[in-house]
């Protein structure tokens, strides 16, 4: 049904309406003198019966003759008005027949738009996509998915997002239909592996220790997959071959990689912690010196770091290697104290403060 039709027939119940009661229009009575004529000779007629100088059967005879008459004087007399009025029902019923569909055409046209596609409750409802809750879109996510469950696109979107809403059962669905769908890979595999891990409440079961496994076997570099395998080591027990995969992962990451502070301080927690990276210029003149005298002066760094982040307390990164290099000598407490010092000098700053508590996340200091 096309919306021209169904304008058509909106227009045809709006000019019934008008017309409708045009034509149910009654004629005006008259009151003219015949009409009172006739009524003055019925009311003698029964005058004269009730004197008894009429009969019955006369007198009904009579009433039933002027009765025709006064009703067709009074039809005569009611056609005038009737007439005046016929004049302005035909006016009103062109009107209605011509100029309403054209008043409605020319307010539509410049107005409407009968080629828009429907606009359905559920798209009203939503805001706009830039401002849609987080988990409005998964669910949209989630529905397409449902009528299409080969998508290898929607799953590689929605599987980090799960993870990240915590959802973790959902997340492991997620991941195992990115492998299906969209082919093997070690972070893949890892990414897989982690979601097992965190059902678990962050203990690397055999099932997930499978999936680091595989992803090793793809990409013996890959890192997510190194931490856990040492992290399942650590976990048995094997501090010490925990700490040999951690150290041949620092020993291979760039200056710059987002996990070495996470690294570092799992090496720290099963002893095997390495000291603070050190300038170039530092480590030429450190070539020489005796283990004590080297760790003279890493402290002695490690105290002008702090002096100058009590002076400047915006730097994020600073406050983070200040943190990390505690954790690494195992001065916890000193730890402690920078990292609420961090938090303090940061506490205006809503973005830098996200950044500090997710920096420090993995070195043990809030739990």
């Amino acid at each position: 049904m096309t919306p021209w039709f169904v304008f058509a027939v909106m227009t045809a119940a709006a000019i019934f309406a008008v017309l409708l009661p045009l034509g149910l229009g009654a004629r005006v009575p008259s009151d003219g003198h015949e009409v009172a004529v006739y009524k003055d000779q019925l009311a003698e007629i029964e005058r004269d019966v009730a004197s008894g100088l009429i009969g019955k059967v006369e007198a009904e005879a009579a009433r039933i003759e002027i009765s025709r008459r006064l009703l067709a004087a009074a039809d005569q007399e009611g056609e005038a008005p009737a007439k005046a009025n016929l004049g302005m029902r035909r006016a009103a019923a062109v009107l209605a027949l011509v100029a309403l569909p054209i008043v409605a055409l020319a307010v539509y046209l410049p107005l409407g738009s009968p080629q828009l596609p429907d606009f359905p409750l559920t798209a009203r409802a939503a805001p706009p996509d830039g401002s849609q809750p987080l988990q409005t879109l998964v669910s949209q996510v989630e529905q397409h998915l449902q009528k299409n469950p080969t998508d290898a696109r929607g799953w590689t979107v929605l599987a980090p997002v799960l993870a990240r809403l915590g959802r973790t059962e959902d997340a492991i669905r997620a991941y195992r239909n990115v492998i299906t769908y969209a082919g093997d890979g070690a972070a893949k595999r890892a990414d897989l592996g982690e979601m097992i891990a965190a059902s678990a409440g962050g203990v690397v079961t055999a099932e997930a220790k499978a999936e680091f496994d595989r992803a090793h076997a793809l990409d013996a570099e890959e890192p997510k997959s190194n931490y856990y395998l040492g992290l399942a080591a650590e976990q048995d027990g094997r501090a010490q071959d925990a700490a040999a995969i951690w150290r041949a992962m620092l020993a291979k990451a760039p200056a710059d990689a987002p996990w070495r502070p996470l690294v570092t301080a799992a090496l720290g927690r099963v002893g095997g912690g390495e000291v603070p990276a050190l300038p170039s210029e530092a480590m030429a003149a450190a070539k020489g010196m005796s283990d004590g005298d080297r760790e003279t002066m890493i402290r002695g760094m490690v105290d002008r770091l702090a002096t100058r982040l009590k002076q400047d307390g915006g730097d994020v990164e600073g406050w983070l290697r200040l943190v990390r290099a505690y954790v690494v000598m195992g001065d916890l407490d000193k730890a402690k104290s920078a990292l609420s010092d961090a938090r303090q000098a940061v506490s205006g700053d809503a973005e830098r403060l996200r950044q500090l508590n997710e920096g420090v996340k993995t070195f043990g200091l809030d739990g």
